[in-house]
């Protein structure tokens, strides 16, 4: 073999060896609402920095629950701006390190086509028998479509109506499959589906208090380099596109 090319698939092979032994596994916390999100991220975080990544999926106060609980996270992006903020005020998060990467947006939505013309007149006349939700107390849209009943004044009406799920992709699940006529899911979730585009109603902003997805550094990842690479991968223009794409209000201030 010529010796030059010897020489140059060793220099290959040690560049390699390298960057495997500079590359880092990264834990990642992310609401369930942001999974289909950070499908789409995480390989482009991968193939830019040669990191690799663990995401642990669930509902933004059970994600939060197992940070007290010393789960070894890295990084936590939340659902809202609530659990965040008390990860810093315990001392569980890296001060200052907080920052919104998404606005959500809720919807009302039934896998059956042309279920309702007027999804507010739909909900208002309670004309079904299940409608979904996630859990208002640990899921920050579940939260939210809360918020919409009682504003519109039939939540007493149709609480006795609702199927919780414990985050909002098991509040999905439960309205993909047809075990309830209508779920209040993400946007998200709606765009990422690839069945029958269904009926959708997409709630005004001002029917809930904005959802403001916030991600911050944890302690766990205060010296990684990875960590720290995620989070800017977030703020950069490439992950705001794909963001955005998912139907997330990625502005600094809600649109109202």
């Amino acid at each position: 073999m010529n010796t030059n090319r010897l020489m140059g698939l060793v220099a290959i092979g040690l560049l390699a060896l390298s960057l495997q032994a500079g590359a880092d596994e990264l834990k990642v916390a992310v609401a369930a609402n942001f999974v289909d999100a950070s499908r789409d991220l995480i390989p482009l975080f991968e193939k830019a920095t040669g990191h690799r990544v663990k995401a642990s999926f669930g509902s933004t106060g059970k994600l939060f629950a197992q940070i007290e609980n010393g789960a070894p996270f890295q990084v936590f992006l939340a659902a809202d701006a609530r659990r965040p903020q008390k990860a810093e005020d315990e001392g569980l998060a890296v001060p200052g390190s907080r920052f919104t990467y998404a606005w959500g947006r809720l919807v009302m939505w039934s896998a059956r086509p042309g279920l309702f013309e007027d999804g507010r007149a739909y909900l208002e006349a309670a004309d079904f028998s299940h409608a979904a939700i996630a859990n208002p107390r640990t899921a920050p849209y579940g939260l939210a479509a809360q918020q919409v009943m009682e504003h519109l004044g039939v939540w007493p009406k149709v609480s006795d109506k609702l199927v919780q799920g414990d985050s909002i992709a098991q509040a999905f699940q439960f309205t993909a499959t047809g075990n309830a006529q209508i779920g209040f899911v993400a946007l998200s979730q709606v765009k990422a589906w690839q069945g029958d585009s269904g009926t959708l109603w997409e709630i005004p902003v001002g029917y809930y208090a904005p959802i403001a997805q916030q991600a911050i550094l944890l302690k766990t990842g205060e010296s990684s380099a990875a960590a720290e690479a995620f989070m800017e991968l977030l703020r950069g223009s490439e992950a705001r596109a794909v963001i955005s794409g998912y139907g997330y209000g990625v502005e600094t201030t809600p649109t109202r």
